[in-house]
């Protein structure tokens, strides 16, 4: 496995908070940079969001969560038990007050005034994807050959198209098919779809593979990670934060990356930084495909908002969204949701109710934007969050960003909409 890093060493220390899929992007970055990187780790690094994903590159999602429309299907969905969209009554105070923070952002000005934005950083990512294939030294599966969206509806059809065109118009490479056209891109799987877009701009990968090959490369390198540590406050002297207190003791640090996934908000809370998320369920299992049924493209299959994608030789399937507060149960009405469409889409695969049953959260803005950049009120302090069902997708593109804030250079893209602080 090959290392290379900057000849500019001893830059300074930084702590990257979190190990999921943007605290290593930041720590690869960062490294590679001439940085001296330790991570720190709630929890073991085996089982967060980023490795039970659906695993998908998606310069497609340039539309955020809060968009005009999903208010409206959310109150449809909210009676069925089995919706892709759910959220769970609840007087807890963080949810209403991100619920309305949502409703102010779920219109077409917002969407318009992001779409780029959000395209060029989910483009940017997907090229960072490319060189780190060449880098790294280690397969983690990266196939640039685009997902399929099926639809089996003539008005998801119409939604669809008017989707494509905006996509065109933004550049994005999406190509509609009809019936025949989408069944023959998966000559090996029969498909039940009116027809389909097949977005060229989209990828996909294996996130366990991508998450341990980038830790034990991490390692290589030098890379320090604490794991079982959790942060428990800062130690702040004038707008600098000079250590980071944990569970394992105090760690000195001349940057800090905040990164934490649903977490973030409990970890910038002790700093009076307000980063509203809301963890959104989701959840996966992998299915053995049929004896010469490999599928060809991943799919996301639109009326059931269900992500299909072939890998490690299987077929994960994973879904829903279910914003509420965090917790450790499995609703299998919801996991039945999943189970129940896929027939739908693809009658020669007869799935039954997984054993092993993954779940996870997306953390969710409220206004559907990450959070990414360097605090306004601590000159060493950098966030790195907030990416809703993009996260797997941004990673690269947020840890070289933080990386070049660090080093004093302009980022690669334009971030200034999704400013850390932009809830104070």
């Amino acid at each position: 496995m090959s290392i290379t890093t900057t000849e500019n060493k001893n830059k300074g220390k930084v702590l990257v908070v979190g190990a999921g899929i943007a605290g290593l992007c930041s720590a690869y970055y960062l490294q590679k940079a001439g940085w001296e990187v330790q991570v720190l780790e709630k929890e073991d690094g085996q089982n967060n969001c980023s490795i039970g994903n659906a695993g998908m590159i998606v310069p497609s999602h340039f539309t955020p969560l809060a968009a005009p429309g999903i208010v409206a299907q959310g109150l449809r969905w909210m009676l069925d038990s089995k919706s892709p969209f759910y959220v769970r009554p609840s007087l807890n105070p963080e949810l209403i007050n991100w619920g309305l923070k949502f409703l102010r952002h779920a219109n077409q000005k917002h969407v318009d005034a992001h779409a780029e934005a959000i395209r060029d950083l989910n483009l940017y990512s997907s090229q960072l994807y490319d060189i780190l294939k060449g880098e790294v030294g280690f397969d983690f599966e990266l196939r640039q050959n685009g997902i399929m969206m099926l639809y089996k509806s003539k008005a998801a059809e119409h939604e669809e198209q008017e989707l494509a065109e905006r996509a065109r118009s933004l550049g994005l490479d999406a190509v509609p098919y009809d019936k025949a056209g989408i069944q023959a891109l998966e000559p090996n799987l029969r498909l039940d779809a009116v027809g389909g877009i097949l977005y060229n701009c989209d990828g996909i990968l294996s996130p366990s593979k991508l998450m341990h090959g980038l830790t034990v490369w991490l390692k290589e390198a030098g890379v320090t990670f604490n794991y079982q540590t959790a942060v428990e406050g800062f130690q702040v002297s004038g707008n600098k934060v000079k250590s980071v207190k944990t569970s394992k003791g105090t760690f000195d640090a001349d940057e800090v990356v905040i990164t934490g996934g649903a977490s973030l908000p409990h970890l910038v809370r002790n700093l009076n930084i307000k980063t509203p998320l809301m963890p959104g369920k989701g959840y996966s299992f992998m299915v053995e495909p049929p004896e010469n049924r490999a599928m060809q493209h991943a799919a996301l299959l639109v009326e059931a908002r269900v992500a299909v994608t072939p890998m490690d030789g299987q077929i994960r399937f994973s879904g829903t969204m279910e914003l509420g507060p965090a917790n450790d149960r499995i609703y299998s009405n919801r996991v039945k949701g999943i189970v129940e469409s896929i027939p739908n889409y693809f009658p020669d695969l007869n799935v039954s109710y997984p054993e092993k049953v993954w779940y996870g959260y997306r953390p969710c803005s409220p206004d559907g934007l990450p959070y990414l950049g360097r605090s306004s009120r601590y000159q060493n302090v950098s966030i790195a969050g907030g990416a809703g069902m993009m996260g797997l997708s941004l990673g690269p593109a947020f840890g070289k960003t933080i990386a070049d804030l660090l080093d004093g250079n302009t980022s690669q893209t334009n971030i200034q909409g999704f400013r850390p602080e932009r809830f104070q």
